[in-house]
């Protein structure tokens, strides 16, 4: 899964959050809600314009952010 064909960022949206296709759905929104113990057809129906690939997309999104978080760490 290539996050960044579904993760967009915008400076005038959301603050810059990264967002899920253009829409005011952050990275975080969705993260955030699996945290709090939701599973994905919970968040689904809470956000209902996500898709299952966009689901994806914010855990490779994530992982590749932490990646190179420790990349960097490392350095």
């Amino acid at each position: 899964m290539n996050a960044t064909e579904r993760i967009t960022i915008e400076p005038g949206k959301r603050s810059g959050k990264p967002c899920i296709r253009g829409l005011r759905i952050t990275v975080d929104d969705v993260l955030s809600s699996l945290a709090a113990g939701m599973c994905e057809a919970e968040i689904l129906a809470d956000f209902p314009d996500l898709e299952h690939e966009d689901v994806l997309a914010v855990f490779a999104f994530a992982a590749d952010r932490e990646r190179r978080m420790t990349i960097n760490s490392a350095a």
